[in-house]
């Protein structure tokens, strides 16, 4: 039985089982690895999504204002100084962007508090070429289309989508981490212990594996 049909099956096997709430559950995938070494194979990517997860608040590093993201121009930079400014301004938006221009200057101003954060901007998602505002919301699409995986222990909890969604492409969005993570994982397959599904508030639901 192909990966997708067990995927399904667990999750009809969550709707069923799930009480109903008063918000919209985020559906979790749980990959627990096995004869992974954390201190030599740890590793860090992102995952572009067939579905969009969710609207993330977007901070961009800019040399001028922008009018479809929230922004700082380099001017403003020194309001960060002090660390309790700069950790309340990176604890306020999920992803940070930046002009590729800027970036010396960022990693001066904010790199001790990004750095340890995730929340850096990288040249895999998150440094534009310019301003202009096609590429900003170009990039503001793919980013509420993305996941980030970061893997430092043996297991890996990643958000894929709300329990809106369609089951087919909540699917879709398992498949695309899925192919993902055997293609990153050094030993593949043989890497995966068990895979898990859940909702928020739910109980996890097992992925019977190839």
């Amino acid at each position: 039985m192909p990966i997708e049909d067990n995927f399904l099956k667990a999750i009809a096997e969550l709707r069923k089982t799930e009480k109903k709430h008063n918000f919209i559950q985020t559906v979790d995938i749980i990959v627990n690895l096995k004869d992974f070494d954390v201190r030599r194979e740890a590793f860090s990517t992102f995952i572009t999504l067939p579905h969009k997860i969710k609207d993330k608040k977007v901070m961009g590093f800019f040399e001028k204002k922008s009018k479809i993201v929230d922004s700082i121009v380099k001017e403003e930079f020194d309001k960060y100084k002090e660390k309790k400014d700069a950790r309340k301004l990176i604890k306020g938006y999920d992803f940070f962007i930046s002009n590729a221009k800027l970036m010396p200057a960022v990693a001066t101003s904010f790199g001790r508090i990004l750095g340890p954060t995730g929340k850096m901007p990288s040249p895999q998602l998150g440094i534009i070429p310019s301003e202009d505002e096609k590429i900003v919301q170009a990039i503001l699409e793919r980013i509420n289309s993305t996941v980030r995986v970061r893997v430092k222990e043996p297991s890996i909890k990643i958000g894929i989508g709300k329990e809106s969604l369609k089951d087919s492409e909540i699917v879709e969005n398992l498949m695309a981490v899925y192919t993902k993570l055997l293609e990153t994982l050094p030993r593949k397959k043989d890497n995966l212990r068990n895979i898990k599904l859940k909702l928020t508030m739910g109980k996890p639901v097992n992925v019977e594996l190839l």
